[in-house]
């Protein structure tokens, strides 16, 4: 699955090193998101390429969409390694260093799905074994050492499946370690980074999905048809923006915000919420867009709820999750 590829047939691309002024020809299900993973351009700079798109959600087939010069930058020489920036793609990094997804994803074994890249890791690049120098004006391979992975024992460095299961009794073995991993990414792409950040994002997204459980909402999301508060302009998109996810985002807008910001396709595919890597990186998102980690920090538990809930609906059942987190965690 490739959360942010365009359907159907595709024009022909240009190159990364293109100059500003090429332009690609909009076909019969292309996204502006979609494009801008194939070109490995950023979406917000092909957003301000192209001033005549008022609604990225809306392009055309016909469209003509001009493709700025520049994007992920490649390494001089052989090898080499590239830190993750905003916007990147693991297939807009191979293009721009003359490689493959598939040489990049045999020279990073830890990278497990294709789609989910953080910013802030370090891709290894084929035929080196890293220390590549940066080419261009922008972000591009760092010097150093590889940086040493951060501990997966709780506190700072995250959660293990282990101490997941205690604080959410009902979770099961399985469960637990495929959760944890998704928990632990997220919250070190948001800076949750401290056992009391994490103790409160835990706890507010195991209360939020049942325990890790509830991936949608149940209900239809028929209530939410027309509701313009929830950018649901478009016939259908009550169900189609129906609750999803560990804080179950809904509406169109925020579907379409959170996935401007993690480069994923969610307009056009909301499904793509409720999957665990997507669910964990979107409300780790939420977090961060509302400044949750001040109220975290001052260790206002009852303001990070109404934070994440509108209100304290459930917050003893919240609380008793933070209890058992902080009690881990610290």
């Amino acid at each position: 699955m490739n959360a942010i590829s365009a359907v159907g047939p595709q024009a022909a691309l240009p190159t990364l090193d293109s100059p500003a002024g090429r332009s690609v020809t909009v076909q019969h299900g292309d996204t502006l998101s979609g494009l801008a993973a194939q070109l490995g351009v950023p979406l917000d700079r092909l957003l301000a390429a192209n001033p005549q798109v008022l609604n990225p959600d809306v392009i055309y087939p016909g469209d003509a969409i001009s493709v700025p010069g520049g994007s992920a930058q490649a390494a001089s020489g052989a090898g080499g390694s590239y830190t993750v920036q905003p916007g990147d793609s693991l297939s807009g990094i191979a293009s721009a260093n003359g490689t493959t997804v598939q040489a990049l994803l045999d020279a990073n074994p830890q990278i497990r799905n294709p789609d989910l890249i953080l910013v802030g890791n370090r891709i290894q690049l084929p035929g080196g074994s890293g220390g590549g120098t940066g080419g261009g004006d922008g972000p591009g391979p760092v010097d150093g050492p590889d940086p040493t992975p951060p501990p997966v024992n709780g506190g700072a460095g995250g959660v293990t499946a282990a101490e997941l299961q205690q604080i959410v009794p009902t979770l099961s073995a399985a469960k637990a370690e495929a959760v944890a991993p998704h928990l632990n990414a997220a919250m070190a792409e948001a800076n949750i980074d401290t056992p009391q950040r994490q103790a409160m994002f835990i706890a507010q997204l195991a209360h939020e999905s049942g325990g890790f459980h509830y991936m949608e909402e149940i209900a239809s999301g028929a209530a939410y048809e027309g509701r313009a508060d929830l950018g649901n302009t478009q016939p259908g998109d009550g169900e189609r923006y129906k609750g999803r996810g560990y804080i179950q985002v809904t509406g169109r807008h925020n579907y379409t915000e959170a996935g401007r910001a993690l480069g994923l396709d969610l307009v056009n595919n909301p499904e793509l919420a409720a999957q665990p890597e997507n669910a964990a990186r979107i409300a780790a998102w939420y977090w961060e867009s509302r400044g949750i980690n001040t109220a975290a920090d001052a260790g206002d538990f009852t303001q990070v709820t109404r934070l994440i809930n509108g209100g304290t609906n459930g917050l003893a059942d919240r609380q008793a999750y933070y209890a058992r987190a902080s009690a881990i965690l610290d």
